[in-house]
């Protein structure tokens, strides 16, 4: 047991005695290690002030460059400016020198004016005075004073004035209207020419073939109660004649005789013509009318190409193929506007579009005239609101009589093409009233003129020649006078295309030799 002690004490002290020799020996390394670190780093340090002491050097070295070579720009900047100011100023001293020499030569014109212009005022005032002498003589030679003879002076120049201005009017005139004349009839030729439409008068009847004669007892029916069904339903009267084999339908509005027509057709081929089948056919005619109604304004929009056209607007188009105007058959004369303003608006080079949509559209308060109070004009502009068409297709529309001013060259075109379809030979037709009214009244307007001896209106009114009283109208006044019955009939009358206004001045002299 001691000896195990011991051993333990000579193993814990040899433990000691290495880890204080380990210690030592660690220590010792440390100590190399830092000391030759601290050299390192000194020598390090060392080495960057070296460098930085050669770069600061160095950078002074550039930047005395640097100065050195800005100072001297500046320096030759400074003494190209001072060569530049004492240039300038060299020449703002000549410039002075010439002003002075400038400014006496001035004065010395300015004396010889002002003595000048004191000798004009002295010879104008002896002018003056020997004028208002020499117009005392001639007043008192003449009996008249100088007021009085700068009146007579200004009346003859007037008149020659007007004399000469009436002869140039009627020069220009001439030949404004020779220009004008020639490219118009271009313009409507080509138009017309690109435009083939038919004029068929229409009717306010419909005839109605039957099978037979026997026929016409089944249709008037027991004491008439089928032709007074028929009547009642559509609200078109019947009549029944000597016409073999024929009914024929009579009434102002073209839809319900259609209506009638489609339905006693019918009734024909059907054979059972009693008031309750008659009810049905009319009810069933009513649908295929407002069907034909609906294709019909569907096909006149697509022949004319157009878009975007409310669906109600279309229904009203197809309502004018049984509206008719003076004879002439209102749709037909819609797509015929159409087309002659489209073809008119390319030749100007304006908006096809434009002019096509407004020509198609203008007589549309035709459709519902007869169930709205107020001119066609105004109701299919209240309509084209309605359903918001564009302004200048509105403008179009109210201006295509002229009850308003057109706004586009598309509206002028509208209004052009309107009164050359009317205008057509066969397109529409007159009462024979109103054509006597309308000759009377053209020949009215010429008569209420001074001057006008007769007048006589020829060619079913679309000429009138005028007769004139030679000693109270001119050849110069004749052309005024033509121009101003022209306005007057434009202003007052209703006429379809144009009417020429002939002025006629004749003189004779008669004597005989005994």
């Amino acid at each position: 047991m001691k000896h195990i002690l011991q051993y333990i004490l000579v193993a814990s002290i040899a433990i000691i005695i290495g880890l204080a020799a380990g210690y030592t020996i660690r220590r010792f390394i440390v100590d190399a290690r830092i000391s030759s670190a601290k050299e390192s780093v000194e020598q390090i340090l060392d080495n960057a002030s070296r460098e930085a002491e050669a770069k600061k050097r160095e950078m002074l070295l550039e930047a005395k460059e640097e100065v050195h070579s800005l100072r001297n720009e500046l320096e030759k900047e400074s003494k190209d400016r001072r060569n530049e100011l004492q240039r300038m100023e060299k020449r703002i001293l000549y410039k002075e020198e010439q002003l002075d020499r400038k400014s006496e030569s001035l004065e010395k014109k300015e004396d010889s004016i002002t003595r000048k212009q004191s000798e004009v005022d002295k010879l104008k005032s002896q002018l003056e005075q020997q004028h208002a002498r020499q117009v005392e003589e001639l007043e008192k030679i003449s009996g008249i004073t100088s007021e009085e003879a700068k009146n007579i002076l200004l009346d003859n120049i007037e008149k020659e004035v007007q004399h000469d201005a009436a002869v140039l009017i009627k020069e220009i005139e001439a030949q404004a209207k020779e220009e004008a004349d020639k490219k118009a009839k271009e313009i409507i030729t080509t138009s017309i020419q690109r435009c083939a439409a038919d004029h068929v008068a229409e009717t306010t009847v419909s005839v109605v073939t039957l099978p037979n004669d026997e026929m016409k007892g089944r249709i008037i029916g027991r004491e008439g109660r089928n032709i007074r069904a028929i009547e009642t339903l559509t609200g078109i009267d019947l009549i029944i004649d000597d016409t073999p084999e024929a009914v024929i339908l009579s009434g102002f509005d073209p839809i319900r005789r259609e209506i009638a027509r489609i339905a006693l057709e019918n009734l024909i081929i059907d054979g059972r013509i009693h008031p309750a089948r008659i009810e049905e056919a009319v009810e069933k005619a009513k649908k295929e009318v407002s069907q034909v109604i609906k294709e019909e304004g569907e096909r006149a929009v697509l022949e004319v190409g157009i878009h975007g056209l409310h669906p109600e607007l279309v229904k009203l188009l197809g309502r004018l193929k049984f509206r008719t105007s003076y004879g002439q058959n209102v749709l037909k004369h819609s797509l015929e506007v159409a087309y002659l303003s489209a073809t008119m608006a390319a030749e100007l080079g304006v908006n096809v579009q434009l002019a096509k949509r407004s020509g198609l559209l203008h007589d549309i308060g035709k459709a519902v005239d007869h169930e709205v109070e107020g001119p066609h004009v105004q109701i299919g502009a209240d309509i084209l609101r309605k359903y918001n068409e564009s302004p200048e297709v509105i403008n179009a529309v109210a201006a295509h009589h002229g009850d308003i001013d057109a706004k586009t060259i598309e509206a002028a075109l509208v209004l052009a093409a309107d009164a050359i379809s009317a205008a057509r030979p066969g397109a529409r037709r007159e009462t024979l009233e109103t054509y006597i009214k309308r000759l009377e009244k053209l020949e009215e307007i010429a008569d209420s003129f001074e001057g006008v001896d007769k007048s006589f209106a020829i060619q079913a009114g679309r000429e009138i020649r005028i007769i004139v009283k030679p000693e109270r109208i001119d050849d110069a006044s004749s052309t005024k006078l033509a121009r101003d019955i022209v306005k007057t009939i434009e202003n007052e009358l209703d006429y379809p295309g144009q009417i020429k206004v002939v002025v006629i001045r004749e003189t004779r002299h008669v004597d005989y030799a005994k």
